[in-house]
């Protein structure tokens, strides 16, 4: 008798949508301050012992989902060079404006993706945000085994840059149907 294996790996963005399709599907189901502290408040609970998060667990594990989506999304665009996301303007940036990217990375929001990308795979992400989902959920004796601070900062970048890129995209649709009038 032949084993059915199931698998449950989201399939939806493996070519069928563009890295920019998912950004925009994350940002309508997931706000950017909402979801920074979320991922905030998973890590805090990851860490912390005899102590889980007091929110709906299949909330949980569709913001679990989304996220890598996103991670997902922003390695297609890494993948993808984009000139229009580049910001060209010689002015100097606000660090309000910044949040955690650098002025570089404002400018040009795929090196946050590159950079994040070089250090870790995403294999590595999906391990990392799976582990403050597990951690976050109940009380365990053990801590996570990896340092898990690189990759929630990499990953809490990919969210300020990919809410960027589609600021970008709708400030470039908004000034091209200005000059086709």
């Amino acid at each position: 008798m032949k084993k059915i294996q199931t698998d449950f790996d989201p399939r939806f963005w493996t070519g069928k949508c563009s890295g920019l399709q998912l950004i925009e599907t994350f940002f309508q189901f997931n706000e950017l301050d909402v979801s920074k502290e979320r991922l905030s408040n998973m890590m805090n609970y990851a860490v912390k012992r005899n102590s889980w998060i007091h929110e709906d667990q299949a909330v949980i594990f569709q913001f679990h989902q989304s996220m890598r989506s996103l991670i997902r999304a922003g390695y297609l665009m890494m993948l993808k060079d984009r000139k229009w996301m580049v910001d060209t303007r010689p002015e100097k940036i606000s660090p309000w404006v910044l949040g955690l990217l650098s002025e570089k990375e404002y400018r040009n929001p795929l090196l946050v993706f590159r950079k994040a990308f070089r250090e870790y795979t995403l294999k590595e992400f999906d391990y990392f945000i799976s582990g403050i989902v597990y951690f976050s959920m109940g009380t365990y004796e053990n801590l996570p085994e990896r340092n898990i601070v690189m990759p929630y900062i990499h990953t809490v970048k990919m969210l300020d840059a990919a809410h960027l890129i589609l600021q970008r995209k709708r400030e470039k649709k908004t000034a091209d149907t200005k000059f086709s009038d």
